[in-house]
């Protein structure tokens, strides 16, 4: 058999076309005429959906909810922020004054009451801008944590041209127009409380009368419409401070136990001198007098039982009141009285915490608004002679005024009519009407040369007991200002002072 070629193995055409991909030409279509080869191709078009995919129309129509939402959202949200930056800009624009005023916004009234009050009176001029400043101001301090800002009364001065935020904030700042009340030194707490009554920007019914001594004499600032309550707080709280204070650093002099009797005589002081200068030194006496159980003999103490406090006694001191056994008369008694006689102020406190070092055991009035002070009473008597000196030339001065005055009103035009003394028909003094007889004087304690001692350092010579002169007859005695002499048991009542 002829060996042959081997026979190329022939593939499987069936295998073959599997490998193959099979690819499907699409001959393009030629086009019929020159003109349609000239026109561009037209876009496919959509397939042919076989059937409707569920749900499309629901997932469809909430897309459309959405972006319709979004778009009110975004026209809202700009709107909101032109209206916002609007007010914002009414709310920071300056006002409508054109010169400062006052607002006074009464004690209770509301935000809106306020806010129409402020509109009324020309201060702004929207109510309803200002409201809704303040509560977007209420709104970021909650949320950021702060203090919520609250509208106070009280008496307000508006800057010419300020803004709503400016009003506002004024308003809660609570920064007001302070008006002031003095109270002098040496009042007592009756007193003080009828000078608060007086006040008219002060509101508020007092209805009790505090302790004696424990008001704080000062000048107190308030705005209108303040409760007097609360400044007789104020005053308490200061004096019980002040004193504390000073009674922590006091001198190792002061035999007082208590502060209520530093207080006590802390307002003797006060009543017995005016001069700063020299209340250290009237302690220093009273200590003294203390230590020697020498009684005070203190005017003051009697004016202060007879007008119970109310104010000045307006005459003098009679005899029956100077021997009148109470235990406020310190010519009476021993040692203090009860209580305070008035409200001492600062000076005074400090005095009786730190007096002078002194061997003072009198003074007297020296003439000149002061005191004149011996250790001895032979130098207490030349003093007193000194201001016997003092008040007769005093007395002296005012008559020759007095009379130079008639005489003044007897010459040259213009005399009044009814002027007494003087005849206007022919330019004569008319003769003088008969003088009325001087009123008696029943109860007047005669006035001694000197005070007599109280310890065993020798009585001195003592005027006896006569009839009053014209020198010592009713004398004015004023509680606010020194006595006429201290240091005995027989009190010189002070003299009328001179006729300006």
């Amino acid at each position: 058999m002829k060996r042959g070629k081997p026979a190329k193995n022939e593939p499987d055409w069936m295998s073959a076309s599997a490998q193959r991909p099979i690819t499907t030409r699409v001959r393009p279509q030629q086009p019929r005429s020159p003109s349609e080869l000239l026109e561009p191709a037209r876009a496919p078009g959509a397939p042919r959906q076989r059937g409707r995919v569920k749900g499309h129309g629901a997932r469809r129509g909430m897309i459309t909810f959405v972006n319709g939402s979004l778009t009110f959202l975004v026209v809202l949200l700009m709107l909101a922020g032109g209206a916002g930056y609007a007010m914002k800009t009414a709310y920071e624009q300056p006002g409508p004054l054109d010169h400062s005023t006052v607002v006074v916004i009464p004690p209770g009234e509301g935000l809106t009451g306020i806010a129409s009050r402020l509109q009324r009176e020309g201060v702004i001029t929207d109510s309803k801008v200002l409201l809704a400043g303040f509560y977007w101001d209420r709104m970021k301090s909650y949320l950021t944590g702060v203090k919520s800002p609250a509208l106070k009364a009280g008496e307000y001065e508006i800057r010419k041209s300020a803004s709503m935020r400016q009003v506002i904030d004024t308003l809660v700042e609570g920064k007001a127009i302070l008006m002031k009340v003095s109270v002098p030194e040496g009042l007592t707490s009756y007193q003080i409380v009828e000078l608060l009554k007086a006040q008219q920007d002060l509101v508020g019914d007092l209805t009790e009368v505090p302790a004696e001594g424990t008001l704080l004499p000062d000048t107190y600032k308030f705005s209108r419409g303040t409760e007097r309550k609360e400044i007789i707080a104020r005053m308490q709280a200061d004096a019980k401070r002040f004193v504390s204070k000073q009674w922590e650093t006091r001198s190792t002099r002061v035999p007082f136990k208590t502060v209520d009797q530093a207080l006590i005589m802390a307002s003797l002081i006060e009543k017995e001198t005016g001069k700063a200068d020299e209340r250290d030194r009237v302690a220093g006496v009273f200590l003294n007098r203390l230590a020697k159980h020498m009684r005070l003999q203190s005017d003051p103490t009697i004016i202060y039982v007879v007008t119970h406090g109310h104010g000045a006694l307006g005459r003098g001191i009679t005899k029956s009141e100077i021997e009148d056994k109470n235990e406020y008369n310190t010519y009476q008694i021993e040692g203090l009285p009860p209580t305070p006689i008035c409200n001492p102020g600062r000076a005074a406190i400090e005095a009786v915490l730190n007096p002078a070092d002194t061997k003072d055991l009198f003074f007297v009035a020296d003439g000149s608004g002061g005191h004149a002070f011996a250790a001895s009473i032979q130098d207490h008597q030349k003093n007193v002679q000194h201001w016997r000196q003092v008040e007769r030339e005093a007395k002296a001065k005012a008559a020759a005024n007095a009379v130079a005055a008639g005489q003044d009103q007897t010459a040259g035009p213009g005399v009044a009519l009814e002027m007494p003394g003087v005849n206007v028909d022919n330019g004569q003094p008319a003769a003088p009407a008969p003088a009325e007889p001087a009123p008696a004087v029943a109860d007047v304690a005669p006035a001694p040369d000197v005070a007599a001692a109280d310890t065993a350092g020798g009585a001195p010579a003592v005027e006896p007991a006569s009839a009053p002169t014209p020198e010592t007859a009713t004398p004015a005695v004023d509680p606010a200002k020194p006595s006429a002499i201290k240091g005995g048991k027989k009190k010189k009542l002070k003299a009328p002072a001179p006729a300006p």
